[in-house]
């Protein structure tokens, strides 16, 4: 355990946060928006360059900074946020402006995902972002990987749950959610998954058949 929080600390400290993006964690966590990790952060615009994403949703904006690292790695893409605090999405609306993002590559959507993810139209995106709502986790990635093009990627931080999916003795609500996801996607044949243990953890999965819709 303590080799592996040298390394987690040594990860979070080398990694570089863009400026714009600091400062857009910085109001997050005024207003408790809980922002993912630069770590994770990171992981995702990389995912998001190699894929060389066009169309992506965010489900829960953090204030701004998953969004904002998105599209740092693919700087062309436009980006769709939902989230059901119309103050997160102002600090959003903000952190972007404040990056220059472009008004026309970002959508700002006030409501409850179970309520907005079903109206979406099916294999229009590249990625879809699940940061909402841990105990409704899985029912948000089926909607994911309805979303996504077939090729697509899903991600989902926090998986981990601070280490509790590791404990078989946590067997409360998020922490089952989180632990019942990661096993049903790494058995599926619909899905390449993948689990990073950096930051928060962030699960990948990628559809590899129409059949995950």
């Amino acid at each position: 355990m303590g080799d592996y929080d040298a390394i987690r600390r040594f990860t979070d400290e080398t990694t570089v946060e863009p400026e714009a993006i600091a400062r857009a964690r910085s109001a997050a966590l005024e207003i408790g928006a809980a922002p993912i990790s630069a770590a994770v952060g990171a992981q995702c615009a990389v995912l998001s360059a190699a894929t060389n994403a066009l169309n992506i949703v965010e489900i829960g904006t953090g204030g701004g900074v998953s969004g904002l690292w998105l599209l740092h790695g693919s700087p062309r893409a436009t980006l769709t946020t939902i989230d059901k605090e119309p103050e997160h999405l102002a600090v959003a609306r903000s952190a972007f402006s404040d990056a220059r993002i472009p008004a026309a590559r970002a959508r700002f959507i006030t409501g409850r995902a179970s309520d907005v993810l079903p109206r979406m139209n099916e294999a229009s995106y590249d990625i879809v972002l699940v940061d909402a709502d841990p105990e409704g986790v899985i029912e948000y990635v089926e909607h994911g990987l309805r979303l996504v093009r077939a090729g697509g990627t899903v991600l989902v931080p926090r998986v981990l749950a601070g280490g509790a999916v590791a404990d078989p003795v946590k067997r409360d609500a998020q922490t089952t959610a989180y632990r019942s996801l990661i096993q049903e996607t790494q058995g599926s044949p619909a899905v390449l998954g993948a689990l990073s243990i950096v930051g928060e953890g962030l699960l990948q999965l990628t559809t590899t058949s129409t059949d995950a819709r």
